[in-house]
């Protein structure tokens, strides 16, 4: 068999093993918090049911930051998403939630014009230079962060340190195997405010 088609036979193989250490690097990445004190906790959203409130793996999310507020990590949050299916804006749900659980409205900062990670990232880096505010924590599930992290970074929000949302179900499997996609193609994006 020549060189060329044991390569050839080889390629599947290798490029398995490289999709499947990537995704690993990911998930790991993303459980080792990295979390310090930060201007702010950008949370960035999921799915609202169909009742208006904040489905299971949002609830964590939003969790997640107020932990970390009642920490004294960030006394401010920005909620982001966009308006899903059912209807909601899940920002405003999120907002709600979060008041709701005795944070101050003042230090909840709406974006309802993040519908994906890239919007959110943006329109976050655009709040905290209006702001001031340098440093943010983010907030989403594990498998998400190296992405919305590199997002955020590419922004020019530095440091930017990530939380996971402690939510775990059978689709975060798949969750994290698109992500190394995701990953790949925020790395090749342009990232102008």
């Amino acid at each position: 068999m020549s060189g060329f088609r044991r390569a050839l036979i080889l390629l599947p193989a290798l490029i398995a093993a490289v999709f499947v250490v990537s995704a690993a690097a990911i998930a790991w990445s993303g459980l080792r918090d990295e979390i310090r004190p930060a201007d702010v906790a950008l949370v960035l959203g999921s799915k609202v049911e169909a009742n208006g409130r904040p489905s299971a793996r949002l609830r964590a999310r939003l969790d997640k930051a107020l932990e970390l507020r009642q920490r004294g990590l960030c006394l401010r949050l920005i909620v982001s998403g966009g308006t899903g299916r059912e209807g909601f804006d899940e920002a405003r749900v999120m907002k709600q939630y979060l008041v709701g659980k005795g944070v101050p409205r003042e230090a909840v900062f709406v974006d309802s014009a993040g519908s994906n990670t890239y919007l959110s990232a943006r329109n976050a880096a655009r709040l905290m230079d209006k702001h001031h505010w340098r440093s943010a924590v983010v907030v989403s599930q594990y498998f998400h962060l190296a992405r919305a992290a590199l997002a955020v970074r590419r922004f020019g929000v530095s440091p930017g340190y990530h939380a996971h949302a402690d939510f775990f179900e059978w689709r975060d499997i798949y969750s994290t195997a698109r992500e190394v996609v995701g990953y790949c193609a925020y790395l090749g994006r342009t990232y102008r405010r």
